[in-house]
């Protein structure tokens, strides 16, 4: 039972994301805004998740357990997806690192612990979204978000802009100190 319950979750986060991620292809005027045309990665490893975090990777890492890394988790790269209003056009797309699961009308069903020492957020409009990170996070990019979700640890940022830019939403929260300490 439990098996089956977990295998149907998998499967309908890994179709919601592919549906999702609309068309990844990309011209040549598209592609010069961004890195990478990417979809999403559904992660339940740490190699996994350090492969998905990484310039290379995707632009939503969703996480399908809590999850412990044993080294810094860097993420790095900008991305692009699929315009919603046009789906040919590719536009810039926030990192997210997506600490839940959700059913098919996308409520919450699940939240999960990601546990690193450190999270340096390199991407510009990086998220942590509907779990918890623990650890601490250093900010080099504008627009880092905690949205329903915490930090449960202290949050850096390289500069006054960077910090100026930090958003918290339905809910999100830091535990520890939110100043300005470069790494």
């Amino acid at each position: 039972m439990r098996y089956s319950t977990i295998l149907i979750s998998l499967l309908f986060v890994t179709l919601l994301f592919a549906g999702c991620s609309g068309n990844t292809s990309s011209s040549s005027t598209d592609s010069a805004a961004a890195d990478t045309v990417s979809s999403a990665s559904i992660v339940s490893t740490a190699d996994a998740f350090l492969k998905a975090a990484g310039k290379d990777g995707t632009w939503i890492i969703a996480v399908t357990q809590d999850l412990s890394v044993d080294q810094n988790i860097v993420v790095e790269g900008e991305f692009t997806k699929s315009d919603h209003s046009n789906p040919p056009k590719q536009v810039p797309a926030g990192r997210k690192i997506a600490l839940y699961n959700q059913d098919k009308n996308r409520n919450k069903t699940a939240s999960y612990t990601l546990t690193a020492p450190r999270l340096i957020v390199r991407s510009k409009n990086t998220r942590i979204q509907g779990g918890t990170f623990k650890g601490d996070v250093y900010v080099e990019a504008e627009g880092f978000s905690v949205i329903d979700a915490t930090v449960d640890g202290n949050v850096y940022f390289a500069n006054q802009t960077l910090k100026d830019s930090l958003v918290l939403d339905n809910g999100g929260k830091i535990t520890g100190a939110v100043e300005l300490k470069k790494l």
